[in-house]
Formats: structure tokens, sequence, C-alpha cells
């Protein structure tokens, strides 16, 4: 007997994103303008944002993580991307919610930011 927390063999662990929202780009876009103050690569690039999720009344619900649970900004850091999020023209409202599961590693970062950071 399974767990009723346990995910749906198969599931994705990162609930996929809404791609193909007209305002999807923008709010990426967005993304890319917040910065871990420790860390000089956004948090985008950095495979913090796990979940980008918009709605048909553009109600969008960011899903991220942070480098650690212990980072310093840990709860300053939802209200930098929802300030950077809000004014994008078109979205009505940003929630931003912070999940451990999965745990960030450093594969989720792109090429970019392994350039960046030397890991390449």
């Amino acid at each position: 007997m399974t767990h009723a927390t346990e995910p749906f063999e198969g599931a994705p662990l990162i609930a996929p994103s809404s791609t193909d929202h007209a305002l999807y780009d923008q709010v990426v876009e967005a993304c890319r303008s917040v910065y871990d103050p420790e860390i000089p690569v956004n948090i985008y690039e950095l495979g913090l944002i796990y979940t980008i999720d918009i709605n048909d009344h553009n109600e969008v619900k960011i899903l991220m993580s942070l480098t650690a649970p212990g980072c310093p900004v840990a709860g300053e850091m939802p209200g930098w991307l929802a300030d950077a999020i809000e004014p994008v023209p078109g979205v009505k409202t940003v929630d931003v919610e912070l999940i451990w599961e999965p745990p960030w590693g450093m594969e989720m970062m792109s090429d970019e930011a392994r350039l960046e950071l030397g890991f390449m």
C-alpha cells in the first residue's frame, strides 16, 4: 500500500510549466532579473524556478526552491520574484511558493550558469 503523499509512478517530480501561454516568455524574462545575492547568476538559470503555471485568468503560480534550506534570503526571495513578475503587462496575480522536493541540485543549472560559475 502506498502513501497518498507519494507521487504516482511516472509522475514528474517537477510539475510542468505553462510554456504555451502567451505570457510565459515575459514571465521567464522577469524571473531572469532576480539574482541570488551570493551567486552571480539569475535564479532562472540556476534552476531554482521549478514551475511557472499560468492559468486562463493570467494568474501566475511559481514553484521555486533555493540552493539550500538555510539560504539567508529564504524569506525574501519569493517576494523579490513576485515583485519582478507583477509588473509584466497582463499578469493578474502572482503567487510564489517555496518547495523543497525535489531538492535543488547542480544538475538543474543551465549550461550558461555552469559556465559562468566555472563548472564547465
